[in-house]
């Protein structure tokens, strides 16, 4: 159950565009609750697979999908994923009614959440900034935390379309204050998942039993989501379960390059960002993000 006051629920009709790990689960849950969704994917194999499996349409252009929508959701890669599924002819705002809703799940910077505000405010429709944090299982069993900037009236509107989606949904304030706080997400994830890695690193050469160190560390001030959602994997060298290293990498260089714009102090997080680029050069550009501890173990 979503942590807010539930709305009264309406179908809507809908657009989702980007269908990965996380948009495909979050637009099934949308098209399950009866909301009448049209997806579109740029891999359109993608796309096709997606309808055969929840029943609802897909579109060839995110101009086509968007069109009629009271919303449109999208979740893609990075800032220019964006722009190409946003704006131009081809795009969905050229496709969406006055008065629609897109909302924006990609972790993008805040420069080009507030640009593409300004378009939509041009093309009379609302933009609202809402980045999901949670992985892909939070995205599979419909418990993902979004936070996000934008307009209130909006995100009033939205909510009980995202609340099919979400544990909890927030609004921090305008419009690049959502981005802002999935930085801050990002940020205490890195510096986490490094300690937590030279911990299990330290108990592996002092012969220690890292099941038995996790399982009572775990219940004084070190326990953390990390320690109890990844430890066992860590143990195990698997690092197929979440969020990329080449995502975080991303995600933490918009961090990097924000915390210049504002005179924010980042040193941990600088340090842990070229942890990862040692991780991309051992080849785990894909491995998930705990695999820190597989630099630790081949590169000391």
């Amino acid at each position: 159950m979503a942590q807010h006051q539930s709305k009264e629920k309406h179908m809507a009709k809908l657009a989702f565009l980007g269908l990965g790990v996380m948009g495909a689960p979050m637009a099934g849950h949308l098209q399950k609750a009866g909301h009448d969704v049209t997806v579109y994917n740029r891999t359109q194999a993608k796309a096709e697979e997606w309808a055969k499996t929840y029943g609802g349409t897909h579109a060839d252009t995110p101009h086509a999908a968007a069109q009629g929508a009271d919303f449109v959701m999208a979740c893609v890669g990075n800032d220019d994923d964006l722009r190409s599924v946003t704006l131009g002819e081809d795009g969905a705002f050229a496709g969406m009614q006055a008065g629609a809703v897109f909302v924006d799940h990609t972790t993008v910077s805040a420069a080009v959440t507030r640009e593409l505000y300004a378009a939509a405010d041009e093309a009379r429709i609302s933009f609202i900034d809402a980045p999901i944090s949670g992985g892909q299982a939070g995205a599979e069993n419909a418990a993902l935390s979004i936070m996000c900037g934008g307009d209130a009236d909006a995100l009033d509107r939205a909510l009980p379309v995202m609340e099919v989606y979400s544990k909890i949904c927030r609004r921090i304030g305008d419009s690049g204050a959502g981005q802002m706080t999935k930085m801050c997400n990002q940020i205490a994830i890195a510096g986490v998942v490094q300690g937590l890695s030279e911990a299990l690193h330290f108990a592996e050469k002092a012969g220690l039993d890292g099941r038995a160190v996790v399982e009572v560390i775990s219940q004084g001030a070190a326990g953390s989501w990390q320690m109890a959602n990844r430890y066992e994997t860590m143990l195990d060298d698997e690092f197929d379960h979440g969020f990329a290293v080449d995502w975080m990498r991303k995600d933490l260089g918009i961090c990097l390059d924000t915390a210049d714009e504002t005179g924010a102090s980042l040193p941990l997080t600088a340090l842990v960002d070229q942890f990862y680029k040692d991780v991309q050069k051992l080849g785990g550009g894909r491995w998930d993000t705990s695999s820190l501890i597989q630099r630790l173990r081949k590169m000391g």
